[in-house]
């Protein structure tokens, strides 16, 4: 038999054709009489619409429709997930806008160009409003309100269920407000859409569309439209990035498809990086009222925390982060007898939120992660021996946590332990007391999360075929969608090693659900631990079939035929005790071919719950402190992912979530002024990090393999993201710490820096906390206990 695979760093296969630009994008698309959209979008955050003219621009050159919510009629809906079923967003806005780059109209033209052009002559008249951006100001009284017919601004909002006073027995409590800002996804790819409503034959509409989700598109769209499912096609071709910006129906999706069915010709929209930062859901965004409870021992007796998410316009996914995932992971890796937890989510003339790398997890860990340092801080205790004292005992798993998270496995001083053996974390305190020492200008931070995140919220199944062809090559197919984590080369190497044919004869086929009859899509980290368990699970059975019928070719018992050394890198099957006895994969295939039958078997994999990876990073930074300025010196990752198939795949997810968990600490933000106009609506203002601006990461794993899958394997596409940001925005707080500055807000910038030292300087270092608003006491009392059981991105 061929050696096995998995464990080995094997290239990716997918590579060649992504950098000799053979793969194909929807942009890249061409059809028969193909037109093309763009949208006519609100340059105002909030206004009464009273009047379009779209006469100027129907007459324009090249212009084939202007279309406006009268004429489509399209119906008001959700993305992904609502956190309010009873807030939709209508596709084009009707008598309101609500954030600026809410579509208003739509230009159908024979060229992109003629499509741009014409939309600028659509002429809107509007009605301004009062305008609210800022979601602790939107929950006031006399806040100008989103829909006034709610009497309020407030989407959802729970309180917890009254409990033990977390502050019971505790010496001492901290307390600090944290914020946790908007960010855009920005993936290189931005959205893009190609719709023939002619069909394919087969189907009535084939739709491509960069998407992370081709079969819950397909199941959204055939809702809203009122379609025979079986009756649509997706296909998501190559996706330029998703990063949860890329799950559901959006707004300019369902016009597109409506105006494209009205005309009854081909439409493309593709999205512009202007119309990115504008409109495709932002992520994170919410305010930490936290306070942590200890003894003088350093025992943590409870946590109490207050958020406010900011759900931008309407009540998408991302507001009702707050409420799950940031709730389920407050407690985080520590065993914190009491959680007091409340959230509330405000609505603002703001675009609306979505997921974004991590969802709701990074969140929590950054809040978390923080309030410890400054408890170490308080206490005069190193923060990695504050956070020993409260880890979970590695002998309790599985357990569930007080909020309810059933946590699967966990060792989380492991990583720890590797990560500041591998930073040398003595040589660097003895190094930063000697600049402090020496008042040096340039102070030397240290910092350091541990954390636990949630991947593959809510188990449940996922899809995996594996078809051998006469040939004796094979196809997989999975109900997963790639788009950049390299799925081609995972799901062949689990293939491969139960099969023994080389990878190099597999054929990865996702994303159309015409060859790929359904599946879960790719969010929530949850790729290869499902999907990769039922490819797993597709291959055992064809290998059985295989072995059934090869033992009658052989003549012998199919107990007797395994898998041996073909010759040419390839397997065979073969007699026990009878060497010289084989068949190939290609005669078993035929012979299943001349029975009428094919080796073959698509099922689905169950997982029982979710799985929860974690890990700890130390972060190295030197802050200038007469400019502000962050450096980056290391950062070390030790993130623990279950079991590692392949060992470059799982190192390319922790860089890249590592440079988006760093820029979050560093660099990134989305802001608008009093108007809600975006002040950062351009790649000059909106400072997403170039290989210039980042370092070499030293990024390790630990391997605890969980018991929920057969894999062994958990999540790792969020882990960095989770474990990197407060890392680093600890040790900027640390290299500053002795000057007495408690705390700086995300992001870390030169001059939030320079502004926290010099108020340090003047005596008047600030204080973290103040009083959260008065709306936590009038929410809704929380129900029950907690269910991680919730599908995140």
């Amino acid at each position: 038999m061929v050696g096995s695979l998995l464990g080995t760093a094997v290239r990716r296969v997918e590579d060649p054709e992504l950098l000799t630009g053979a793969s194909t994008y929807v942009g890249n698309l061409r059809k028969e009489g193909l037109l093309h959209v763009a949208f006519v979008r609100s340059p105002l955050a909030h206004a009464i619409v009273t009047g379009i003219d779209t006469s100027a621009a129907a007459d324009a050159e090249g212009v084939v429709a202007v279309y406006t919510a009268a004429d489509l009629d399209l119906p008001a809906h959700h993305g992904l997930m609502p956190l309010n079923p009873e807030i939709p967003r209508p596709p084009l806005a009707s008598d309101r806008v609500r954030f600026v780059g809410e579509c208003v109209a739509m230009v159908v033209a024979e060229s992109k160009a003629a499509a741009v052009d014409a939309a600028e002559l659509v002429e809107v008249d509007y009605d301004p409003l009062d305008v609210v951006v800022d979601p602790e100001a939107a929950l006031a009284d006399g806040a100008p309100l989103q829909f006034p017919e709610r009497g309020s601004n407030m989407s959802a909002g729970l309180r917890g269920a009254d409990g033990a006073d977390p502050f019971e027995g505790a010496d001492v409590v901290v307390r600090a407000r944290m914020v946790n800002q908007r960010l855009a996804v920005v993936p290189m790819e931005g959205n893009a859409i190609v719709v023939d409503p002619a069909g394919d034959g087969d189907h009535d509409l084939v739709v491509h569309v960069s998407t992370q989700m081709p079969h819950g598109f397909q199941a959204q769209l055939a809702g809203i439209f009122d379609l025979d499912k079986s009756r649509v096609r997706v296909i998501a071709p190559h996706v330029g990035g998703g990063f949860g910006g890329k799950a559901g129906l959006i707004a300019e999706h369902t016009a597109t498809i409506g105006a494209a069915r009205a005309l009854g010709r081909p439409l493309s929209w593709v999205e512009t990086r202007s119309e990115n930062l504008l409109s495709m859901p932002h992520g994170r965004d919410q305010i930490g009222y936290y306070e942590l409870g200890l003894t003088r021992d350093g025992k943590i007796t409870g946590l109490k925390a207050r958020v406010i998410g900011n759900g931008g316009a309407y009540a998408w996914f991302g507001g009702a982060l707050p409420m799950n995932m940031t709730y389920i992971m407050a407690p985080g890796v520590y065993d914190i007898p009491t959680v007091s937890y409340d959230s509330v989510v405000a609505m603002t003339n703001t675009t609306p939120m979505g997921a974004f790398r991590g969802a709701g997890r990074p969140e929590a860990a950054a809040h978390l992660e923080r309030i410890v340092d400054i408890a170490a801080a308080e206490l005069g205790m190193d923060p990695a021996e504050l956070r020993r004292r409260n880890f979970h005992d590695p002998a309790a798993f599985p357990l569930t946590t007080v909020v309810g998270a059933n946590y699967d496995v966990g060792d989380y001083d492991l990583p720890l332990r590797e990560a500041l053996q591998l930073a040398d974390y003595d040589k660097l305190r003895a190094e930063q007391a000697r600049r402090r020492e020496d008042g040096e200008v340039r102070q030397l931070g240290i910092g350091m999360s541990v954390y636990v995140e949630i991947t593959a919220g809510g188990g449940g199944s996922e899809f995996g075929s594996v078809r051998i062809h006469s040939d004796g090559s094979a196809t997989v197919s999975a109900g997963t969608s790639g788009h950049g984590q390299g799925h081609a080369t995972a799901f062949a190497m689990i293939a491969s090693d139960t099969l023994g044919i080389p990878m190099g004869r597999i054929t990865f086929v996702q994303s159309d659900t015409a060859l790929v009859p359904r599946g879960g899509g790719t969010g929530g980290s949850r790729s290869l631990q499902m999907g990769g368990s039922a490819v797993s699970a597709a291959a055992d059975d064809v290998l059985g079939q295989a072995r059934r019928r090869a033992a009658e070719l052989l003549e012998a018992s199919p107990d007797d035929v395994d898998l041996v050394d073909g010759g040419n890198g390839e397997s065979a099957f073969g007699v026990a005790g009878v060497p010289t006895a084989t068949v190939s994969w290609s005669q078993v295939a035929g012979a299943a071919a001349e029975a009428g039958e094919e080796l073959f078997a698509g099922l689905d994999a169950r997982q029982a719950g979710a799985t929860f990876p974690f890990g700890a990073h130390v972060s190295v930074v030197e802050v200038d402190t007469e400019t502000g300025h962050v450096t980056l010196l290391r950062h070390i990752a030790v993130d623990d992912c279950g079991r590692v198939l392949n060992p470059l795949l799982v190192e390319g997810q922790q860089h890249g979530g590592l440079a988006q968990g760093i820029a979050q600490a560093l660099y990134e933000e989305i802001l608008y002024d009093e108007a809600g106009n975006p002040l950062t609506g351009t790649l000059a203002d909106y400072h997403i990090p170039s290989a210039a601006d980042l370092i070499g990461y030293e990024a390790v794993t630990t391997e605890t393999p969980t018991p929920m899958n057969v894999l062994g394997a958990k999540g790792i596409g969020e882990s960095a993201t989770v474990g990197s940001t407060p890392a680093v925005q600890n040790a900027v707080v640390d290299a500053l710490s002795h000057l007495g500055i408690r705390h700086i807000d995300l992001p870390c910038t030169p001059q939030r820096v320079w502004r926290a030292v010099q108020e340090a300087s003047a005596g008047r270092p600030a204080d973290p906390w103040r009083e959260p608003p008065a709306v936590f006491a009038d929410l809704p009392v929380r129900g029950g206990g907690a269910s991680a059981d919730t599908e995140a991105i």
